[in-house]
């Protein structure tokens, strides 16, 4: 889940600078379809960490909280301070909303996300982090009870529908769109993903049966949803403006539930055949985080050298190789900063030693 999820986030930032060129509408229509494709981004990664945090970590409290924080803050914390850093002294062009003049906002620009245009994922995924403790109680309050399991997942769906609801009245072309759009990385906007991560992992037998059995119902309505968010972001009509298709859309929101079960359809099958590419997609997975958070610094690099040029002239040519470029370099520098990284804490225990 955490693989395809970084894979399918790189092409949204490709296809957001493209797209940024005034390609033809032709070419505006490809980048609509590409980019519903791949929306479902964030939604995989959410359900991914909690259902593999529940994994290893269901029966945790309190207690062990503290340790659970610190094997995060160097996991997860320490690589987006860095990159967020980076973002902010390097490429400052890349901020998004505002930009920082002073060491106040400056300070806002590092924590709310819009150092770069991908970071506001980081704001809001590290909440969840953050916030663990509940939904290891809502796991164990949920274990072996499918009544309370049932009402969980019925009260998960109602309260998300409303609050999207409220987001499309007020936000999202509202006349709140430009106050409160802080709001799309609160972890609320993406708590069904969080709490259904849960609910998939205790009841993962039933879990697993369920798509199993259902996987050609999740293939036809996949391809329905995916028609359906296409024919909303078009209807904006052209320039075509990627903010018009937010996750806060039942569409999207249905369209990201279909992919994250085709995903685990396709991993359990590969689960239960041992198959050769586990391994591989283990070695991404520890990487995915660290990759997706550099992958705008890398695309910037190509843009700025020959990407915007190419693309002015052979779009698609561009996507793709953008893409590609992106991909190579956002995993070989997470590996490779890792190594290093590795090596100065070991030397400097031998120092100190």
């Amino acid at each position: 889940m955490k693989v395809f999820a970084c894979t399918a986030v790189m092409l949204q930032s490709v296809l957001g600078f493209v797209v940024g060129t005034e390609p033809s509408n032709d070419i505006q229509i490809v980048i609509s379809f590409l980019y519903n494709l791949v929306k479902f981004t964030a939604p995989a990664f959410i359900f991914g960490i909690l259902y593999s945090t529940m994994r290893t970590n269901m029966n945790s409290d309190l207690k062990n909280y503290p340790h659970y924080l610190k094997n995060q803050w160097s996991a997860l914390f320490v690589p987006t301070i860095w990159w967020t850093l980076a973002y902010l002294l390097i490429f400052p062009t890349v901020q998004q909303i505002n930009h920082y003049n002073n060491l106040s906002s400056f300070l806002w620009q590092f924590i709310n996300g819009n150092a770069a245009p991908h970071l506001w994922y980081n704001t809001m995924m590290l909440q969840f982090i953050i916030l663990m403790p509940l939904f290891w109680m809502l796991g164990r309050w949920a274990n072996n009870s499918d009544s309370r399991a049932l009402w969980i997942i019925i009260i998960t769906i109602v309260g998300y529908f409303a609050w999207i609801y409220f987001y499309d009245l007020k936000v999202f072309h509202g006349l709140e769109s430009t106050n409160w759009y802080l709001l799309d990385r609160l972890f609320i906007s993406f708590i069904i993903y969080g709490i259904f991560g849960v609910i998939a992992w205790i009841y993962r037998e039933q879990f697993e049966n369920l798509i199993k059995k259902s996987w050609i119902f999740i293939l036809v309505a996949l391809i329905a949803t995916f028609i359906w968010t296409n024919k909303e972001l078009l209807s904006f009509g052209f320039p075509l403006k990627l903010a018009n298709a937010p996750y806060y859309k039942p569409s999207m929101t249905l369209y990201s539930l279909l992919v994250i079960g085709s995903v685990a359809t396709l991993a359990i099958n590969h689960l239960r055949k041992n198959s050769k590419v586990l391994p591989v997609f283990h070695f991404l997975a520890v990487y995915a985080y660290r990759a997706y958070l550099s992958n705008v610094f890398w695309l910037e690099i190509i843009w700025l050298i020959f990407g915007k040029t190419l693309a002015q002239s052979h779009p698609i040519w561009s996507i793709f190789i953008c893409y590609f470029l992106t991909w190579i370099l956002s995993f070989c520098s997470a590996y490779l900063l890792h190594i290093i990284w590795s090596k100065m804490k070991s030397g400097a225990k031998q120092i100190t030693a």
